[in-house]
């Protein structure tokens, strides 16, 4: 069964072969699509294509941060003087004498530049090579799973806070549906008052037209498109969530729909405790986008 799954998340996988060990970590946050960094130790590159597309064959979309780092046990190599780097160092000494006062360099001094001793660590057999690259890419793997392990974790925690924004939204939609100045008596009333308020006024227009003029208003004010919207937003909202799976845009989707019918709503009302109905909505409505922009 498909899950929602969160866009935060972490996963390690370690392993070793003999006189080497390595290290996988893969960091996941918010993203818009699918985006990938690579923080590979040197050798590894040519085995960037392959971790990219063994990813995107588990994850749609988040900002992953992909690291990969060897350790080479017992120090095989072995440590080489460079002997240009050392003589031309030596030389710049001699041409100094005389020149600076100051306290010519000691041999340790002189090694310890940058270039003149060298360390050459042992290549790798052809054979040695692919099982570290084999035993890399199984790291990876690993590390994907735990990494969709965590994500599916918070996207559990996630879906059922998104539950319960989209309940509060099916109630205040429902208290809209029942209050009382929706009532078939209240429309009456306000439109009674309207056609009075317009006569007073002095258009010179009839009182029929002055009725036709009222209902129409009547009609602009009605918030009956409004609220079924809101319904058959909250009945594919609860799809999607039980549905699972990667849903964070068609959900994003919904969020602005329902936010523009909690708008229209609010300027449509013309009964105060109506119109704090709708900005209780929009409040909701603003909270459960929160949640919907970690969702894969």
């Amino acid at each position: 069964m498909a899950v929602l799954a969160s866009m935060t998340g972490y996963g390690r996988a370690s392993g070793s072969l003999p006189g080497i060990a390595f290290v996988v970590e893969i960091k996941s946050v918010n993203g818009r699509g699918l985006d990938m960094r690579m923080r590979l130790a040197p050798g590894l590159d040519p085995l960037e294509g392959e971790i990219r597309r063994r990813i995107a064959t588990r994850l749609t979309r988040g900002s992953l941060t992909v690291s990969a780092s060897v350790e080479r046990e017992g120090a095989a190599g072995r440590v080489v003087v460079n002997h240009q780097a050392l003589e031309a160092v030596l030389e710049g000494l001699r041409w100094l004498d005389g020149k600076v006062d100051a306290t010519r360099p000691g041999l340790d001094g002189i090694l310890g530049l940058k270039g003149v001793v060298e360390q050459h660590e042992t290549r790798l057999s052809a054979d040695e090579e692919e099982a570290l690259n084999a035993a890399i890419l199984a790291g990876v793997d690993r590390a994907v799973e735990a990494l969709v392990i965590a994500r599916a974790e918070e996207g559990a925690r996630i879906a059922a806070v998104l539950v319960e924004r989209i309940d509060e939204i099916a109630s205040l939609a429902e208290a809209a549906e029942r209050h009382p100045a929706r009532s078939r008596q209240a429309v009456l009333a306000r439109l009674r008052q309207q056609v009075a308020e317009l006569v007073e006024a002095g258009t010179g227009m009839s009182e029929e037209r002055l009725a036709q003029e009222a209902v129409l208003l009547a009609t602009k004010s009605d918030i009956r498109e409004e609220l079924d919207r809101l319904v058959a937003h909250v009945a594919a909202a609860r799809q999607l969530v039980a549905g699972g799976g990667p849903v964070g845009r068609k959900l994003d989707f919904l969020s602005q729909e329902f936010n523009r019918e909690a708008n229209t709503l609010c300027s449509k009302s013309s009964d105060v405790a109506l119109t704090a109905i709708g900005l209780d909505l929009k409040a909701v409505i603003d909270q459960l986008r929160e949640q919907i922009q970690n969702i894969e």
